[in-house]
């Protein structure tokens, strides 16, 4: 839920989101490659030049004119990666990977994130908007990540239970394709994927962070 829509918040919620859409593209791309696809290499997406990410719809139609109408919900998307399974040395598992590498780079960006944050703290630094785009940039990437790894394509989460599925219940996933997007879209509307999936996996995450950083906050702590 989005309602702040003051410059100072939009620029304090906007660097941590370009960061995640670019790292998280090129996470794939890498991952991809490193499995045996040079598609996106060789078409300059591992990459964190955002120009190479930027999708003019997606990363400025679409968020513009959310902001513009205050909506409660902001909606985007980078450039998809493009990926050629069929070119990964073992498509099926090699897969999985490719697809956890994305929500698994904004894993390592919510940890950093809540370092620059601890760090910001311990060492007395009191400026409003550095700790809160930090704290921003740790929600947004664990928000995000949990909605990627929803089990239905075309999120990552959708490519991931294909690589796991045997092959007729992946093929029968896929079908789902063409209408994955806006069947979440009704699920966050409704506040169904919100109760029963976001919440409960963003608090998973959070605690995850919390421990990996406690010797840090113990270290620094105000």
């Amino acid at each position: 839920m989005f309602s702040d829509y003051s410059i100072q918040a939009i620029a304090i919620n906007a660097i941590p989101l370009i960061f995640f859409f670019f790292f998280h593209e090129a996470a794939h791309g890498f991952a991809a490659k490193r499995f045996g696809d040079n598609t996106a290499f060789l078409l300059g997406r591992v990459t964190l030049n955002p120009l190479k990410h930027i999708d003019p719809i997606g990363t400025v139609l679409i968020p513009i004119a959310l902001v513009l109408a205050h909506s409660p919900f902001l909606v985007g998307y980078a450039k998809p990666v493009p990926v050629r399974f069929d070119h990964l040395r073992n498509p099926r598992i090699d897969m999985i990977w490719v697809a956890l590498a994305g929500p698994g780079s904004n894993f390592i960006q919510a940890i950093v994130w809540a370092i620059f944050w601890i760090l910001t703290q311990g060492f007395g630094v009191n400026e409003p908007f550095l700790i809160s785009m930090a704290k921003a940039g740790v929600f947004w990437n664990i928000g995000l990540l949990v909605f990627n790894l929803f089990p239905l394509p075309p999120l990552d989460g959708g490519r991931i239970l294909a690589g796991i599925l045997p092959y007729k219940q992946a093929l029968m996933l896929g079908k789902l394709e063409p209408w994955g997007f806006f069947i979440v879209l009704g699920l966050v509307f409704t506040g169904l994927i919100s109760e029963w999936w976001m919440v409960p996996l963003s608090d998973f995450f959070i605690n995850i962070v919390r421990t990996l950083t406690s010797p840090l906050r113990m270290i620094f702590a105000p």
